[in-house]
């Protein structure tokens, strides 16, 4: 019997990954998962040079599954696209339940950042521009990395490394947890609170990009402006942006050419990105509201 193949498959083949280098199966821990594919323009070598000016800003995309689903290479895509885009992309794999619960697959994408920004030099890579970018369960990854350090720390790196995240549609703020898998996922800590990125919103937190589409209902879109509005209180640097018309799959397809036109997903993140590069985000400055996006 002929398997089909599967949506992510024929996207993946729809995106050309023609003037990118692709290095896979790049090491960054000793389980089996503890690997990285790296995707880069041709031209970003990391040979040319030594200075870090001539080096390409580097995206980190950890991506969802429900901490239960996802391989590295399903989201080439998305690696492609951003690669195409002028940076130096990593998509890494983290360990998934049932092997692990929380807050392993955590420690895991801990793991995997600093191991970027300690090597991604060699890749053509400016280890002082890191951004992490994560949809879904892949956002809370990220945003935890963000804002609680201690995560970081334990890899030997800190968040101040990060020049800026973006989570898309990430659960940020979801107790009760009221799914058994999810409950089983995240109920090693006494104190189920410290799950949750809210709890360790702060002042002195990376600049921040929160969009989420307002038809969502896998991951409710008060997720973003919870932690907005928490972010805010705290003092920290937070744009939200709420694309109403959009789902939890249509904002990630929103960055394929041929959906574009639904939202400018895209075009937001990358407008952050650069403000985040100009240094026009300030640890100290005052937050930023944006208006929702239809």
């Amino acid at each position: 019997m002929t398997l089909l193949p599967r949506p992510l498959d024929l996207i993946n083949k729809s995106i050309a990954t023609t003037g990118l280098t692709i290095t896979r199966n790049i090491s960054y821990g000793p389980a089996p998962r503890d690997k990285i594919n790296i995707y880069r323009p041709t031209r970003a070598t990391g040979a040319t040079t030594g200075a870090t000016t001539s080096r390409l800003p580097v995206i980190i995309f950890f991506y969802g599954g429900s901490w239960q689903f996802g391989h590295r290479s399903d989201y080439q895509f998305m690696a492609a696209l951003l690669a195409r885009r002028g940076f130096v992309v990593a998509v890494p794999d983290y360990r998934l339940y049932p092997q692990v619960k929380f807050p392993d697959f955590l420690n895991d994408c801990a793991a995997a950042t600093a191991f970027i920004i300690n090597n991604i030099a060699q890749y053509g890579g400016n280890p002082q521009e890191i951004f992490l970018i994560g949809h879904s369960a892949g956002a809370y990854n990220a945003v935890m990395l963000a804002l609680a350090p201690q995560f970081l720390t334990a890899a030997g790196s800190s968040p101040a490394h990060l020049a800026g995240v973006v989570g898309i549609s990430g659960p940020y703020d979801f107790l009760p947890l009221r799914d058994a898998i999810i409950k089983d996922i995240f109920s090693p800590p006494a104190d189920i609170t410290l799950t949750q990125p809210i709890t360790y919103a702060r002042e002195s937190a990376p600049p921040l990009l929160l969009l989420h589409g307002g038809k969502d209902t896998t991951v409710l879109p008060r997720n973003t402006t919870a932690l907005g509005a928490k972010l805010r209180s705290a003092g920290s640097v937070v744009e939200t942006k709420i694309y109403p018309k959009l789902s939890h799959i249509d904002i990630i397809l929103t960055v394929l050419p041929v959906f574009t036109w639904r939202a400018p997903v895209f075009a937001d993140i990358f407008s952050f990105l650069a403000a985040c590069a100009a240094g026009e985000y300030s640890p100290n400055g005052s937050a930023l509201t944006a208006p929702v996006v239809d």
